[in-house]
């Protein structure tokens, strides 16, 4: 049975939540001072309250703050996040996902990463995958 999916992210809940997977854990005070053009702490805090909500964050209490931290690992939120985009614009396919990726007209995967991705290939293949 598939596991019910995370409410998706706006922009600046997606940047705080860049910030606290690159520290881990953190307050509402750490991301603000982490963030681009940050909004006003209370509004931080509301944020980090609604992705608790919606799943992304969980919390513990410090003295008289709340030190959050993610709820899945980063990993599996990008794998989360890849499926998503393969079934939205792939009709679910990997291939076709890949395919977009190799024939990008600004050519932004370089020899050595066609390489590592080639690899990557030969290994799935022998691992059955």
């Amino acid at each position: 049975m598939p596991r019910p999916r995370k409410p998706k992210l706006s922009r600046r809940e997606s940047e705080m939540m860049d910030i606290i997977y690159a520290i881990s854990r953190a307050t509402a005070a750490d991301v603000r001072e982490r963030m681009a053009d940050p909004p006003s702490y209370s509004a931080v805090r509301a944020t980090l309250r609604i992705l608790e909500e919606k799943g992304h964050l969980s919390h513990e209490q410090d003295g008289p703050r709340y030190v959050y931290r993610p709820t899945v690992p980063r990993e599996a939120a990008q794998k989360s996040a890849v499926r998503h985009l393969i079934d939205t614009f792939f009709e679910g396919s990997a291939h076709h996902a890949v395919a977009a990726l190799i024939d990008m007209e600004d050519g932004q995967l370089s020899h050595d990463e066609l390489d590592r991705l080639s690899d990557m290939i030969n290994r799935a293949k022998q691992e059955g995958r």
